[in-house]
């Protein structure tokens, strides 16, 4: 009957797929399902169906798995991160393993050695260094609020709910940043509704307390930027001032009027209300320069796995001109500059390259050049002119990989060995597929980023053949 739930009794989980989603199988199709654990039976309502697979979701469990966890969180479901909390960690680098290697094979079709362990994480709570919190004057409410028949204050600060750009999880504790960063947003909703602060409306564009982001690094910097959707500057310093006076630990204290529709700031002014403008980390015998607006790895202790690794695949012997696209800030270039003749850094982010190039003085790297631009459109003979020809190529785009005329210029001009970094191993496989032809794979090393999420990061070495 058309419109008819259909409910499919006892299904097994059997594993994981992409994006988090698990898989079961219900005679001969394959069904995608959120929120379960392979081993759990359930019972599953059908939600949508195609030619190939349906989609599901759980109505109810009816046996849980072994590989089952307590999640730790008390916004667990409702927040929008650490989706995995409810699964073991030795099972969430497992699924995530085997992420790397489906991908490998099914969507690149190609062929690779026994992948290394992945590299786990020696943190998995309080291990991010940068959180950006969203201040509302209408966020979600729990079942118990919606049933409350008492009047529900809906000013929140916190965290988007999934696919609800207009609805914020109002957040009490969360276990992705040390302190004082718990305590820093806490004393911020507290102080805003002691005092009638107006939180931001997203629908109307309107409203002074619009965005929060914390920042820290392990040599114990703080850093706070504040942004405000309305230009009330009593309001703003009153509570910029209360910031000051109760969080003396905050090396950075910042704050940006932002009337514009959109959160990002990268073409507003910063201002610096007290403290230094930016705060340092450190890594090897690196002082790495962090301002409001830069980028940097989230997971401090990670990242330098992942560029010790990076290092170790590149095999320098201080004879070779490196070549870092995508370079960011220029960590990754900046890390391989002391076993390098040269090392170039390309970028389409002005601000990033600007980073980058400070971190070089700070450091005092002199063989470290970095260049703002379309890679695709600077990697050619013009540029091997003047800063020789690549021997080592180091990529770590974004999700989305590398644009296709990228990789036809790198098939051109062939440097010896390619390292690709990659936060989203389907498109990195998607790309490698394209380049099988002329390189082949050496080596391939997962690295868990984020516990308690889908993502996984993946470094893969190619030799030209």
């Amino acid at each position: 009957m058309a419109g008819k739930k259909v409910i499919l009794r006892n299904v097994e989980i059997v594993t994981y797929a992409a994006e988090g989603k698990c898989i079961a199988r219900h005679d001969g199709m394959v069904i995608f399902v959120k929120g379960l654990v392979p081993g759990d039976i359930a019972d599953l309502q059908i939600t949508k169906k195609k030619s190939q697979y349906f989609e599901a979701k759980p109505i109810s469990i009816v046996k849980y798995s072994n590989e089952r966890v307590e999640p730790f969180c008390e916004h667990y479901g409702i927040c929008g991160g650490c989706k995995w909390q409810h699964l073991d960690y030795q099972y969430q680098l497992k699924y995530k393993q085997q992420q790397v290697e489906d991908n490998l094979t099914r969507i690149g079709k190609l062929t690779f050695p026994t992948i290394n362990p992945i590299i786990q994480s020696d943190f998995t709570r309080f291990y991010r260094n940068k959180l950006e919190f969203t201040f509302s004057d209408y966020r979600w409410l729990t079942f118990e609020e919606v049933r409350s028949d008492r009047k529900i204050d809906r000013r929140g600060v916190g965290f988007h709910i999934p696919q609800q750009y207009d609805k914020i999880v109002d957040i009490n504790h969360c276990h992705l940043q040390p302190d004082p960063s718990n305590q820093i947003r806490n004393f911020i909703r507290k102080f805003a509704l002691e005092n009638n602060l107006s939180f931001y409306n997203i629908r109307e564009f309107k409203g002074l307390l619009r965005n929060l982001i914390i920042r820290n690094t392990t040599v114990d910097e703080w850093m706070a930027v504040v942004q405000f959707g309305e230009n009330e500057p009593e309001n703003i310093a009153y509570l910029m001032h209360a910031i000051r006076t109760n969080f003396p630990e905050i090396t950075s204290l910042n704050y940006v009027i932002n009337q514009k529709k959109n959160e990002t700031f990268f073409d507003l002014d910063v201002i610096n209300y007290s403290g230094n403008e930016c705060i340092f980390e450190k890594m090897g015998d690196l002082r790495f320069k962090i301002s409001p607006k830069s980028f940097f790895q989230t997971n401090f202790h990670q990242a330098q796995k992942l560029y010790d690794k990076t290092r170790e695949f590149a095999g320098l012997t201080g004879k070779e001109v490196v070549y870092d696209l995508y370079t960011g800030t220029g960590t990754i270039a900046l890390y391989l500059a002391d076993v390098a003749v040269n090392v170039i850094g390309i970028d389409n982010v002005p601000q990033a390259i600007e980073d980058a190039q400070e971190n070089a003085a700070v450091n005092q790297i002199n063989n470290a050049t970095f260049l703002a631009g379309d890679a695709k459109e600077m990697f050619n003979e013009a540029l091997f002119h003047e800063y020789g020809a690549p021997d080592v190529l180091v990529v770590d785009p974004p999700r989305a990989g590398m644009h296709e005329d990228l990789i036809k210029v790198i098939l051109q001009v062939l440097p010896k060995k390619i390292v690709y970094v990659s936060c989203n191993p389907a498109t990195q496989a998607r790309d490698l597929a394209l380049m099988c032809d002329r390189y082949k794979i050496e080596k391939v090393q997962p690295l868990d980023m984020f516990p308690h999420t889908h993502h996984i990061e993946n470094i893969v070495l190619l030799n030209r053949m």
